[in-house]
């Protein structure tokens, strides 16, 4: 793994529901050899701030257990504690952006990093139904909560997104390659953009 500080960048992963957006951020870290951040920047942040950061609706085993902290970016406390939370989050973000080459998942890392150079915004989506098949097949729910989950989750995402990242009524800007997973699927999505990654950034090209 190559990080002097004049080689490092960031690749964010911004996705759909159940487009697989996760599992291909996990694989294109694991090809490029640099390090995967995701869930581990709340768990960061938990302990950084001495507080749950996933306070989940009493309705949260009806959504699909584990995933319903998806409904709910920062939580539901209020808005001053979610806008705290957000700002520690960025700072770890920016913190690991200048530390090491990595991957990001989420939490508008592609707006908290629009300032920094060598960062590579990639935006994951699928049509409806294969999201909803991914959601029954990979991520092992019912199809009727496979549904909701697409629906609930995206909404969600698009409402953290309008409230922390200023980019304009559709934020498309902001991305610089966006990318259908139904047509190369987890290996090949991140195969592609990992060839992205080392013609932009000359990985491994000494």
């Amino acid at each position: 793994m190559n990080n002097d500080s004049s080689d490092k960048y960031v690749v964010t992963i911004t996705r759909q529901f159940g487009s697989l957006g996760r599992p291909i951020a996990r694989k294109l870290s694991e090809t490029l050899g640099i390090q995967f951040y995701d869930r581990d920047i709340v768990e960061q942040t938990s302990q950084k701030m001495g507080l749950p950061i996933s306070v989940i609706s009493k309705n949260e085993e009806e959504y699909g257990g584990a995933y319903a902290a998806m409904r709910f970016p920062l939580g539901t406390t209020s808005r001053a504690r979610q806008d705290e939370i957000f700002a520690v989050q960025s700072e770890i973000i920016r913190s690991l952006a200048s530390r090491e080459s990595c991957v990001i998942v989420g939490r508008c890392a592609d707006y908290v990093l629009r300032d920094c150079p060598n960062t590579l915004n990639i935006y994951i989506f699928a049509p409806a139904e294969d999201r909803i098949r991914n959601s029954i097949e990979t991520l092992r729910m019912d199809e009727e909560t496979a549904m909701k989950m697409v629906l609930e989750v995206d909404r969600a995402r698009k409402k953290y997104r309008d409230r922390y990242a200023d980019y304009g009524s559709d934020g498309l800007a902001c991305h610089h390659l966006l990318i259908n997973s139904s047509y190369f699927g987890i290996d090949g999505t991140a195969e592609l953009i990992a060839d992205i990654v080392r013609k932009k950034f000359a990985v491994g090209t000494d």
